[in-house]
């Protein structure tokens, strides 16, 4: 991750912590900085949590990567797509 991006987390912990456990970095970044601002018992409270991508079927992973304006999904298997999905 790029110094100049780490320099925004409000929350760098939190961040690593929703990374370690499979967070996008996007996702991962959004609900650290929100729980900054917000307080995390307040954001944990939001909404519930999203299924893991190894429950998603291959075309709903390939409709994801497409949504997050990923390349060259089409030609990636289920375990590459979703290490793609976790790691943009």
């Amino acid at each position: 991750m790029p110094g100049s991006r780490n320099n925004s987390l409000k929350n760098p912990k939190m961040y690593e912590d929703l990374r370690g456990e499979g967070a996008s970095k996007e996702k991962a970044a959004r609900i650290s900085n929100a729980a900054a601002k917000q307080g995390k018992s307040k954001i944990g409270k939001k909404g519930g949590e999203s299924g893991s991508y190894d429950d998603w079927k291959l075309p709903e992973l390939k409709m994801r990567a497409k949504e997050l304006g990923l390349t060259g999904y089409s030609a990636k298997t289920k375990s590459q797509l979703i290490d793609e999905l976790r790691n943009h």
